[in-house]
């Protein structure tokens, strides 16, 4: 272990009092379930299932969602899965997204004392982080119990590898102790080979692999039924300075439209009145589904802010522009909207996933605008010439299909663990 990483471990020991205060000061602002807050110092709040565990971590929403098949899959296998991830939002979705055989954990921050009380409890036999979840804390103490630690759906941007490449020897020291990192592409895993990780393989996106999100079908007809011959948009995992815009772009458009209705589903729910604040400031009319407001004809802006139901307003609406891209903050994931239908609209932003969106792009399932005049634009062409939305709506449903597999490759290089593990057992 490298003088850095030492004292990281010594520093995250001695500011333990610091954390605790951390999450108080969390649970005040609403961003910890007061119910489960000591799930983040590590105290369990399940009893541990008997039987071979494997623990499987993911940031958010994304991240947990994304790894939903291999959960799927290992319960097949056998396993108990416990699945933890650090928000409040991933939590209410994995609630009606897990598997029988799964439960939730929020995980325990960096902090020693918390993760060997988290491992002493749960004593998981196989570990998997996603993304790029590499906590200093969390790596050392699987690690130093010798269980089997793999990097799935591994991400490194450009810019992360930039900040690495600061602290070559640390970045080594963590990276060696994953058994296995299996990259998104090729770029992430050229990325992680040259900052130390020993053993890369290149699986692809797990998010092509998974289902498209669920929707209440009573819902989908509901609101199908109260919308019916307006012309529908949505703006879809918005993030503050992208829902100005939004309203801008309804009051250009809704003469030439009428009737228009502009769906916007901020990235955090909890912003829903304040998100309805903007739209009202500009004059248009707002209700929030949040409090079981529906959109009615004097409706302009429907603010969606409920959790899991993305699927719902994708499958109404034809068009979706995705945000946190009209902001310089990397975009969200398109891949859910391309499978429910949607021609998919996004800013200049995307370098979270600029893989995907540049191959939607390609295809021409997808179009990239910067402000609100170019978002405007591209909006009232779509809305008019019906046949180019379908057109681009089937490009990028069938650029995701083509990029789907990970799954299946990933579940290869697992195996060979699961394998050990039977024989260990039977042995």
């Amino acid at each position: 272990m490298t003088l850095p990483l030492k004292l990281y471990r010594i520093g995250t020991s001695l500011l333990e009092p610091a954390a605790a205060a951390l999450l108080v000061s969390r649970r005040r602002k609403g961003k910890e379930d007061p119910e489960r807050i000591g799930e983040r110092r590590g105290i369990p709040g399940l009893p541990r299932p008997a039987g071979r565990l494997a623990w499987v971590h993911g940031a958010s929403v994304g991240e947990v969602v994304s790894l939903m098949p291999i959960v799927e899959r290992l319960t097949r296998r056998g396993f108990r899965v416990l699945v933890t991830s650090g928000t409040r939002t991933s939590a209410a979705v994995l609630a009606q997204r897990l598997p029988p055989g799964a439960a939730h954990q929020f995980m325990p921050l960096d902090v020693p004392r918390y993760l060997r009380r988290f491992l002493d409890h749960w004593q998981p036999d196989l570990v998997l982080f996603a993304e790029s979840e590499i906590w200093p804390n969390a790596v050392f103490a699987v690690r130093e119990r010798s269980i089997p630690l793999l990097l799935v759906n591994a991400r490194m941007s450009e810019r992360s590898f930039r900040r690495w490449r600061q602290a070559p020897k640390s970045a080594r020291a963590l990276l060696e102790q994953f058994d296995l990192c299996l990259a998104q592409s090729q770029a992430d895993g050229e990325r992680l080979a040259r900052l130390g990780a020993p053993r890369v393989g290149i699986a692809g996106n797990l998010k092509f692999d998974v289902p498209a999100p669920p929707a209440d079908a009573r819902a989908v007809a509901s609101l199908s039924g109260i919308i019916a011959g307006r012309p529908v948009w949505v703006a879809a995992s918005t993030h503050g300075g992208e829902e100005e815009i939004i309203s801008l772009v309804h009051r250009a458009l809704m003469e030439r439209r009428p009737g228009l209705l502009t769906i916007i589903a901020p990235r955090h729910p909890e912003r829903g009145p304040a998100v309805a604040d903007i739209a009202q400031r500009a004059g248009l009319n707002v209700a929030l589904r949040s409090q079981g407001a529906l959109p009615t004809r004097d409706v302009d802006v429907y603010v969606a802010d409920t959790i899991g139901e993305l699927g719902l307003f994708y499958r109404l609406a034809p068009i979706a522009f995705i945000g946190r891209s009209l902001v310089p903050l990397g975009g969200q994931n398109p891949i859910e909207p391309a499978k429910l239908g949607a021609a998919i609209l996004h800013g200049p932003h995307v370098y979270n996933f600029a893989d995907i969106y540049a191959a939607i792009d390609r295809a021409n399932g997808a179009l990239p605008v910067a402000d609100a005049e170019s978002l405007a634009h591209a909006l009232a062409m779509l809305l008019k010439d019906t046949a180019r939305t379908r057109a681009m709506a089937r490009a990028a449903a069938q650029t995701v299909e083509s990029l789907s597999g990970a799954l299946e490759r990933t579940m290869r290089a697992i195996e060979p663990y699961i394998l050990h593990m039977d024989l260990r057992s039977n042995g």
